[in-house]
């Protein structure tokens, strides 16, 4: 908490449902700015008609603009505390579309603990997602650090990320976010833009005068983009395009927050490889420096799913790749 000054600001005006034993939020009904967003040439699952063909009923909100309903619940709990040091981990699992309305549950930690369940849901009852928030370090493995540890080898016959292995690493990148700046084709909106459509807004996020920090802080969903909207550099990926997905994800801030306008570096590596009947996925961790030093001040870890059928030829390729590999004892 070092270098906050107090502030006269309340951060959130977030209705809360206080039982005892869970905090709740208020129902919301967050906003798809993802329509216009384009990788490898072609529109995502946030496009209407490309989300139908991969099975959606329409274009599905990103997963990370769940993680705002969520910030006011985890700092009622632990403050500002929460804003330097908070892990937000979780498993996505049901989509989201515009004019739904979800509401955000955070349990109240036991005596002693500082990791608490937290889980999201739609009107109709559906679980969007399930995971933990904690605060500060030696908590027990969050929700994808879980996940992570009790995954199986990478599939031996993977046809989409063939050619990638876990510790595959991209140097550092410098990256910014300014309160105008437009971040690329995988985000085609400023912080600005964002901040007009923000479930949980906070003056923290905009105004130098109201933050303890004498700074705007960039809010948890918006460190997602910073992280990830230089990912089509990526060396790991393949040639082909395909149609992705967020599955799982986490961001921890280590010593945060993360500031508006200011320079940082980042550096991705591949942690692990997965997949399901539709998708082959790989596992990204992202950490962040500031420029030319050692102190990562926050993590990403990120799960992002293409679907099978989005790339070319897949039974094709499969099918080759079955007739020429050879397995060991360990893969059969």
């Amino acid at each position: 908490m070092s270098g906050i000054k107090m502030s006269s600001h309340k951060p959130f005006e977030t209705p809360i449902e206080d039982d005892g034993r869970v905090l709740r939020g208020s129902w919301r009904s967050p906003r798809n700015l993802l329509v216009d967003q384009s990788y490898g040439g072609h529109a995502s699952v946030h496009d209407d008609e490309t989300a139908r063909k991969m099975g959606f009923k329409s274009a599905a909100i990103e997963g990370p603009t769940h993680f705002s309903q969520f910030v006011p619940l985890c700092h009622a709990i632990w403050g500002d505390g929460f804003l330097t040091e908070g892990c937000l981990s979780a498993a996505y699992k049901t989509a989201v579309h515009d004019g739904e309305k979800v509401r955000a549950h955070v349990a109240r930690p036991a005596p002693g603990m500082s990791q608490v369940d937290i889980w999201m849901e739609r009107e109709d009852g559906a679980e969007v997602l399930r995971g933990t928030a904690s605060i500060g370090s030696g908590n027990p493995p969050s929700m994808l650090g879980r996940k992570l540890e009790a995954l199986p080898p990478p599939d031996p016959f993977r046809v989409i990320h063939r050619d990638i292995e876990p510790g595959a690493m991209r140097s550092r990148t410098r990256v910014r976010m300014d309160i105008d700046s437009v971040m690329g084709a995988l985000y085609p909106f400023s912080l600005r833009q964002k901040l007009e459509f923000i479930t949980e807004s906070s003056p923290w996020y905009a105004e130098a005068e109201s933050s303890p920090w004498e700074r705007p802080i960039i809010p948890f969903e918006m460190v997602s983009v910073l992280l990830h909207h230089t990912s089509a550099d990526d060396p790991w990926l393949g040639a082909e395009p395909t149609i992705d997905l967020f599955v799982d994800q986490e961001i921890h801030m280590i010593a945060g927050p993360l500031f508006v306008g200011e320079d940082y570096e980042i550096e991705r590596k591949v942690v692990a490889l997965s997949g399901s009947r539709r998708t082959e996925s790989t596992w990204v961790r992202t950490e962040v420096f500031r420029p030319g030093e050692k102190e990562v001040l926050a993590t990403m870890l990120l799960n992002v799913a293409s679907f099978k059928e989005s790339y070319p030829d897949y039974e094709a390729r499969l099918a080759t790749i079955r007739s020429s590999v050879t397995l060991t004892p360990v893969e059969r």
